[in-house]
């Protein structure tokens, strides 16, 4: 089983549209082992093209040896991250079978590519506001919740932590926003690295169902307020071995 099985309880063409985008969001993140017409040369690629029920289609997999059994014997590939693969291929205008046969088995045409790569551009936006923080909203909680939790897991170890909250002020979200929505403040963040971890969570509430006053991101190490949706990223602490009892005294 590998991490995009793991998110297919369910067959993906048959998932509801929440464990799809979870399922797509961890595709963008993966290396994929795409099959080639020939081996590359001078870091060039040539796709194998397939023809199926009229769409055209690359096939790839999220292992090298998956894509051998498909094929029954080994096979030129390059690995490409699937967000890199889902540019190449909506340049092309094709689409992407992965891994076929397997419980993720997924078959993407050029239009859900094209959204896919859509979505992956989504950056926050930048805004300056004076803002009341609150609780979030149980609703709005329980629909981000696992999937904050998972995204973030990435983060370990550079980010101490964060923290859903609701937000109020007006104007802090941009012109036409109510006023009121939500914000994932991120604590222990380095400061260069702060642009590149916005960019990973707002691709990860793309995914998402959009909320009512939408989702902003921030970094801050202030205390969150009461309420909030807390996810702890501290490092587990390394396991310490029991001392192993004294053995009897040796007698002489």
């Amino acid at each position: 089983m590998s991490a995009l099985d793991d998110l297919a309880p369910v067959p993906f063409h048959d998932a509801d549209d929440r464990q799809r985008a979870r399922m797509l969001s961890r595709l963008a993140d993966t290396e994929l082992s795409v099959a080639l017409l020939r081996e590359p040369a001078h870091d060039q690629v040539e796709l194998q093209i397939f023809d199926l029920d009229g769409v055209r289609m690359a096939l790839a997999c999220d292992a090298e040896d998956r894509l051998a059994d498909f094929f029954g014997h080994s096979v030129a590939y390059a690995a490409l991250p699937g967000r890199v693969l889902a540019g190449l291929l909506k340049a092309d205008g094709a689409g992407l079978l992965v891994n076929p046969g397997h419980p993720s088995e997924m078959m993407l045409d050029a239009a859900m590519l094209d959204w896919l790569t859509g979505a992956l551009v989504a950056a926050p936006e930048e805004a300056e506001a004076r803002l009341r923080l609150t609780a979030p909203d149980a609703g709005v909680a329980a629909d981000l919740s696992d999937a904050l939790a998972e995204r973030l897991a990435d983060l370990r170890g550079l980010v101490a932590g964060a923290a859903l909250v609701g937000v109020a002020g007006a104007g802090h979200l941009g012109a036409g926003h109510s006023g009121a929505g939500h914000l994932l403040v991120i604590a222990g963040a380095p400061v260069d690295r702060q642009p590149a971890i916005a960019k990973a969570l707002a691709e990860a509430l793309a995914f998402l169902p959009p909320q009512p006053g939408g989702v902003d991101i921030s970094f801050s190490d202030t205390a969150p307020p009461p309420g909030a949706l807390l996810f702890d990223l501290t490092p587990p602490a390394p396991e310490v071995e029991a001392p192993r009892p004294k053995g009897p005294p040796i007698l002489r």
